[in-house]
């Protein structure tokens, strides 16, 4: 398991290496680098893919969480594994961290493939109450009504066992964590930011997503100059577990544009 010490931050990342352009996985609230699975599979084998768990998840260390530590992370990692220009692929509050590296680090960022995100997403009153439930009573208070935002209709009907297992993961996200990162969405605004990058993007929504309707990703693509978008059918919130070729598809369309 490769680990890193960046900045006083120890961060745990998979790094896969390869030829061409490379492709970078941000993952979203709650989870860690094992949602992006599906989605490397789809890339064969010679693409260079980097995934890490940001700090507060997975394995990575606690510590202070903004918005800013965040990107300052996958640059700090982008930086020590030597890539550059790659295509940065978020979901939800990965997509967020996408825009902000794209922004403040263009030489690392070539390409956008934004899932299931916003330049904003929510509102201090929705994070401050969530902030407070996982302090008071922890993640497993709120799961069931996470995973309804998750995940769509029939996954949740039909992938029982894999919906469990995503439940283990959302509950054994240290407190501290979720509710930092929860913080840092709640303090980002990167409506002017992200209208003036200028890079190929590619917008991906979920038609079941309950957390970043497909309206609020639209708007994102209309933000960006020459931003597309598609909606996924059958898919809510995380299209890197229930739609990963779909996400490799887009990734290597863009890669294509790029190379």
């Amino acid at each position: 398991m490769p680990f890193a010490t960046l900045d006083g931050v120890t961060l745990h990342y998979r790094y896969r290496p390869g030829a061409g352009v490379p492709v970078v996985c941000l993952n979203s609230l709650g989870t860690d680098f094992r949602i992006w699975d599906g989605v490397i599979a789809g890339l064969g084998t010679d693409v260079p893919v980097l995934c890490l768990d940001k700090r507060g998840h997975g394995l990575s260390d606690e510590g202070p969480v903004t918005m800013a530590h965040l990107v300052e992370d996958v640059a700090a990692l982008m930086d020590h594994l030597g890539l550059r220009h790659a295509v940065i692929c978020g979901v939800s509050v990965g997509g967020m961290i996408a825009q902000g590296l794209a922004a403040v680090r263009p030489d690392l960022a070539a390409g956008l493939v934004l899932c299931c995100t916003g330049a904003r997403i929510g509102d201090a009153e929705g994070w401050n109450a969530r902030i407070d439930t996982v302090r008071r009573d922890g993640i497993a208070a709120m799961s069931e009504n996470i995973l309804e935002r998750w995940f769509s209709t029939r996954f949740r009907r039909t992938q029982t066992a894999a919906l469990a297992g995503y439940r283990n993961m959302l509950t054994r996200t240290p407190a501290g964590g979720y509710a930092g990162v929860c913080a840092a969405i709640r303090d980002t605004d990167f409506t002017e930011q992200s209208a003036r990058l200028a890079l190929p993007t590619c917008c991906l929504a979920g038609a079941e997503d309950l957390a970043t309707p497909p309206d609020l990703v639209a708007a994102l693509a209309a933000l960006i100059p020459g931003a597309t978008v598609e909606v996924l059918d059958g898919c809510g919130h995380l299209p890197c577990i229930e739609a990963p070729e779909a996400v490799a598809g887009a990734v290597s369309a863009l890669r294509g544009r790029l190379m």
